[in-house]
């Protein structure tokens, strides 16, 4: 067998260094030099604020009361599943240390040749059907706006719409971080006011006294609890990019900073605009979330709120294709980052088209998506139980080195404690999963209880710390002190 090289990697330097955002980042996954770091960590919060003063968060409060929920119970269930954002913030702090993505930090977790697979599955195939979920929604939106405005509903409109709101996601990811940092501030300024004026006619519409026509009982009752708990949870325990968005932070930053300000960007909004769905399901008919909410807001403001969902779209699925496209060059496909993100931009694109234009390709997405969590949790889990016991010493140097001598070949390039870690916690989480179209046997033994984020997250997390004892696949100095 061929001796592969010693490093295999894409090294395309950054034209200039990262700091003004005035230009494309044509830097990839390689590691970026001590000297070209810059930023502090209070610049985390807007970044992952801009993606969560979202739409959504009026739809999964408004959910929360459709399955019988009483207002305080879905508050609590909004702020208890909101918490997870500090596993986000958590596995961020890797990316000073290393100045890399986290598709190549996750090499200490997989090994070389494993971590392809496992970020082939989950930083670009899923991130593709993320993109295309998100830009069929926005789409939506646009197109019945582009309705009411008189506009044919036409595909050929329907195609425009869509390759609009794509490209300009993707513009933003091709230029990278330096934009990311610059341009989400002015986005979480503006769409907060917007959604800020949602919530206030929403408050003049609140039921305060609100009680479930038939409230759920006795084990019933636990179930709706766990399953409207797992919907809030599945959005944080789907981010786990949060590293790239701080590889360009100076080495010997802060981890506590950095942790803090990752989860409250994302956690603050996500609580608050979720809580307004809630309050605003007490007397609008949220199943038909935007039409609801349309009819308590004056006529002249419902393009800005459409526009507003539309950028938020577009803010969401701009970070993720920015992390996309470093995935791509990590599991080895040798492209420079910018044409690894127009891939996976077109691979999203032909996806919402099929969605909005073919047939209902975004009913199977959906369908998908609700069980997404048992995949995400348990990765995300590993990545934080590796951070923990390696308690955040990587070296950004040798996460690059992928030959058979170098530190995370392992065995055959694969470290079996997190592949087994991450598989074996995927296969109890779908097991004790419930959704629209899957039970899993334990769930549907247990009456429908939705076990999948506890055991999915809690179980991996338990697997990848014993087998990595057992297997030895920590280095020494990752278990002193």
């Amino acid at each position: 067998m061929k001796r592969p090289p010693a490093v295999v990697v894409v090294t395309v330097q950054a034209a200039e260094p990262d700091r003004t955002g005035g230009g494309i980042e044509t830097r990839g996954i390689d590691r970026v030099p001590d000297d070209e770091r810059h930023g502090s960590p209070r610049e985390l919060f807007a970044i992952w604020a801009a993606p969560n003063v979202s739409y959504l968060s009026f739809v999964v409060g408004g959910t929360l009361i459709l399955l019988g929920l009483s207002l305080a119970e879905a508050i609590g269930v909004i702020v208890a599943g909101n918490l997870l954002w500090l596993l986000t913030g958590f596995m961020a702090v890797s990316g000073p240390v290393t100045g890399t993505s986290s598709s190549v930090i996750s090499r200490a977790m997989y090994g070389v040749i494993g971590n392809r697979v496992v970020v082939a599955v989950t930083g670009w195939l899923l991130a593709a059907l993320y993109l295309a979920l998100n830009w069929s929604a926005a789409s939506v939106a646009a197109l019945g706006m582009a309705g009411q405005l008189g506009l044919p509903d036409t595909p050929v409109l329907d195609a425009a719409v869509i390759c609009l709101i794509a490209g300009l996601t993707v513009l933003i990811a091709i230029y990278g971080h330096g934009t990311i940092v610059r341009l989400y501030m002015t986005l979480t300024i503006l769409l907060a006011l917007v959604f800020l004026a949602v919530s206030v006619w929403t408050l003049d519409h609140v039921n305060w006294s609100y009680t479930p026509a038939e409230p759920p009982t006795g084990y019933e009752h636990l179930v709706v609890l766990v399953a409207g708990f797992t919907i809030v949870a599945s959005t944080p325990l789907s981010y786990g990019n949060s590293p790239d968005l701080t590889r360009y932070l100076p080495k010997d930053t802060g981890g506590r900073a950095v942790a803090l300000w990752t989860a409250s960007g994302a956690f603050l909004p996500s609580v608050v605009f979720t809580t307004v769905g809630a309050l605003a399901a007490t007397t609008l008919d949220m199943s038909d979330p935007q039409a609801a909410l349309e009819s308590i807001m004056p006529v002249w403001f419902v393009p800005t709120f459409v526009a507003a969902v539309v950028v938020n779209t577009i803010a969401n699925n701009g970070m993720t294709a920015y992390s996309a496209g470093l995935s791509m060059q990590s599991i080895g496909v040798r492209l420079p980052r910018v044409p690894a993100v127009l891939v996976v931009g077109v691979v999203g694109t032909v996806m919402t088209l099929f969605a909005v234009l073919v047939f209902d390709f975004l009913s199977s997405v959906k369908a998908m998506m609700e069980l997404v969590v048992v995949v995400t949790g348990p990765v995300v889990a590993v990545y934080a139980t590796d951070v923990a016991l390696r308690r955040n010493r990587y070296d950004g140097h040798a996460l690059h080195d992928q030959s058979r001598t170098g530190p995370f070949w392992y065995r055959g390039g694969v470290n079996w404690a997190g592949v087994l870690a991450v598989c074996l916690g995927a296969a109890s989480a779908a097991v004790c999963a419930s959704s629209s179209f899957w039970a899993g046997p334990v769930s549907e033994a247990m009456g429908g209880l939705n076990l999948a984020v506890p055991v999915g997250v809690l179980g991996s997390a338990a697997l990848y710390w014993a087998l990595s004892r057992a297997l030895r696949t920590l280095p020494a100095a990752a278990t002193r002190r």
